[in-house]
């Protein structure tokens, strides 16, 4: 997976294509709503191994009926289509 830094019209093209995501601060950003902490804690747990299957780690923040995610390729300085290629995979959690 290309992990060059993309250039803003890029980020933005890749945007397009998410449900949710925003770029701030050199990374993609998304906060999803949930019932409670059990379904908060089961998605990220899912999300992490996700994560790790790619080797690629988001921060994430997570409690009472929420979990946020930040994801940014640090040693690209920015957004990489790897970003958004897991970006896209959180995503296909939701479904």
């Amino acid at each position: 997976m290309e992990r060059k830094r993309l250039e803003p019209h890029e980020v933005e093209n890749g945007l397009a294509g998410l449900e949710g995501w925003k770029a701030e601060d050199g990374k993609l950003k998304k906060r999803l709503k949930f019932e409670n902490f059990t379904e908060s804690l089961a998605f990220v747990n899912k999300a992490g191994a996700v994560a790790e299957k790619a080797d690629h780690h988001p921060d994430i923040k997570f409690g009472w009926g929420f979990a946020e995610f930040e994801i940014t390729t640090h040693d690209s300085g920015g957004i990489t289509a790897f970003d958004f290629d897991l970006a896209e995979k959180i995503d296909d959690l939701e479904s």
